[in-house]
């Protein structure tokens, strides 16, 4: 077989030949310093390869060397803590290879090959197995137990097994076909990974943050979609959802962002403290790193990759939030490839298929019973930040998100100018996930949860229509009762729906905190309106103390937040209204 060479390089693209009988996908090393590509198009006896590596100085004819497998994630113990590149090299190794700058070709192993873990075998020997059985445990971080699973697509009967202490590829057992089975085992990132069963949403991903998990909440195994310009927040919302979102395994993509922004990401990661266990957040945390200035060919992967890795801890029966920032930056990828490639440009130069795609992606999320024995469930929350220019959300990545993704947090500039944060948006934001589940909410919330967010909804919304009259004729002109509501709306808006991320008491707000500030703030509208009606002018009401005693249950750390409500309630609630 004759050597394979470069025929042509545009950018990230190389068109080599001969290529007969290449695979979609293939993975290939290109040119002398064997960098990593991967088969894009085929035709005839060429083919043409996206590099995920700078191409700066590669020639003509240089040879090309096929791999045979498609891009493959290496799953196992020590994924953990582990800042990987969006093809899944440890940028830590990566540059004790390379010295000060990093290299193109340099090859590093995403799992310690020489690291040896404590595996207590829990299977077995003599049944039969199938891809997704629990083989047994490694305790990788202290507390958290990384189940170590049949690979998908393996069966046979058990032939040994023991425990011990073992590296990620030595056999920690065999099937009676001789088939090894080690810790680590590896899966195409493009590919999903098979389950049992897909199951309802039916428990909301609970966030900490009052103004989602009450206005706008998203079921376990949902998918969110971010939207923001410049300035609104994005970034920490997402930290904020990987410190205090209920998720056992956080999976954190950095995809095409800027390189001081993801070094402020990693700084801040290593010293973020995990309110669950009070070890450092990284001890059940993955980051993906793709910085802007990075081949743009890896950003698209590095999307793959995390999922890919997410659905492994989904595997085991964990709960996994993955956070994306951003979407846009992986479609701006896809439409310099599709441009590259001479295809035919959708709207905006992105490429047609672009909803196809990301439909695609996001579909790998959810809530599912996996393979395998004993019987479990786990579930794949996405979480994907965009960045539209200029803030404009009907552009086509915006727009796309939104055909498919059950929920939109839209994020607004005029709401971040005014220090409103989190800078959602009431009026575009919205959820599909607030029917299933309700039952939730009124079984650990309250009955009433419910009616309190569509009455703080309609206020909310009343108080956008008075604010178009307000100011043509000014808020005295109003009558006392609208007055009153734009009072009532203001300290929703201050009070209930924004929180200081850099609070301590104030960063997580339990269910329990958030649904008190609500109640409470609709029982003094009630309470207020009704000494309207009975004649009090509205220059008489008493503003300001339920303000203070709303913030006082704000502030209110766990263990003192029964007192607070009850001493709020007492000075906001009359007493013949008080519940029983």
């Amino acid at each position: 077989m004759s050597e394979i060479r470069i025929r042509r390089v545009t950018g990230a693209l190389a068109e080599v030949y001969p290529m007969q009988g290449a695979a979609l996908y293939e993975m290939v090393r290109v040119g002398s310093r064997r960098l990593l590509g991967e088969v894009i198009r085929v035709e005839g006896d060429s083919a043409t390869v996206q590099v995920f590596e700078e191409t700066t100085g590669l020639a003509l004819e240089e040879t090309v060397e096929r791999t045979g497998s498609a891009l493959t994630a290496e799953l196992g113990p020590g994924l953990l803590g582990r800042v990987i590149d969006g093809i899944g090299r440890p940028l830590e190794r990566i540059a004790e290879a390379a010295g000060t700058f990093i290299r193109p070709g340099t090859e590093a192993a995403t799992l310690d090959a020489e690291r040896r873990w404590p595996f207590e075998a829990t299977a077995t020997v003599g049944s039969t197995v199938a891809g997704g059985d629990v083989l047994g445990t490694v305790e990788e971080v202290s507390g958290f137990a990384h189940r170590i699973l049949v690979p998908p697509g393996v069966t046979g009967v058990l032939a040994s097994l023991a425990s011990g202490s073992y590296t990620v590829h030595e056999p920690v057992g065999a099937l009676d076909d001789g088939t090894p089975l080690t810790l680590a085992q590896r899966w195409p990132v493009r590919a999903p990974r098979p389950v049992a069963e897909r199951l309802p949403g039916d428990r909301p991903f609970i966030t900490g943050q009052r103004v989602m998990d009450f206005l706008f909440p998203v079921a376990e195994g949902g998918t969110v979609a971010v939207p923001g310009g410049f300035g609104t927040g994005k970034t920490v919302i997402e930290q904020s959802l990987a410190k205090f979102g209920d998720a056992d395994v956080v999976v954190y993509v950095g995809c095409g962002e800027r390189g001081n922004e993801m070094a402020e990401v990693l700084k801040d990661f290593g010293t973020l403290t995990d309110p669950r266990t009070g070890r450092s957040l990284m001890d059940r945390t993955i980051l993906v790193v793709n910085t802007s200035n990075m081949p743009v060919a890896a950003r698209e992967a590095s999307v793959y990759l995390g999922m890919t890795v997410a659905e492994y801890f989904r595997d085991q029966g964990y709960r996994v939030a993955v956070m994306a920032d951003s979407l846009s930056r992986w479609a701006e990828a896809l439409r310099e490839i599709s441009a590259r490639l001479q295809e035919m440009p959708g709207e905006e130069g992105y490429p047609t298929a672009l909803g196809n795609r990301l439909g695609k992606l996001y579909e790998r999320a959810g809530r599912v019973r996996p393979a395998g024995t004993p019987e479990r469930t786990g579930a794949v929350t996405f979480i994907s930040a965009v960045s539209p220019p200029g803030g404009d959300f009907s552009e086509p990545v915006t727009q796309a998100s939104l055909r498919v993704a059950g929920a939109l947090w839209a994020l607004d500039a005029g709401l971040a100018h005014q220090r409103q944060f989190p800078a959602v948006d009431w009026e575009t934001s919205y959820t599909l996930y607030d029917r299933a589940t309700q039952a939730w909410f009124a079984e650990h919330a309250g009955a009433d949860w419910t009616t309190l967010r569509a009455e703080v909804l309609a206020l909310l919304q009343q108080e956008t229509e008075l604010k178009e009259i307000a100011g043509l004729v000014g808020p005295e002109a109003l009558e006392d009762v609208d007055r009153l509501l734009l009072e009532t709306a203001r300290l929703l808006r201050e009070v209930v729906l924004g929180q200081n991320a850099y609070d301590p008491t104030d960063a997580f707000s339990p269910i329990a905190k958030t649904r008190a500030l609500a109640a409470l703030a609709l029982a003094f509208h009630r309470g207020a309106r009704a000494r309207l009606e009975a004649g009090l002018p509205f220059e008489r009401l008493d503003i300001a103390a339920p303000r203070r005693a709303m913030l006082a249950v704000r502030q209110a750390t766990p263990d003192e937040l029964g007192a607070a409500i009850a001493q709020a309630t007492e000075r906001i609630v009359p007493a013949e209204e008080a519940p029983v």
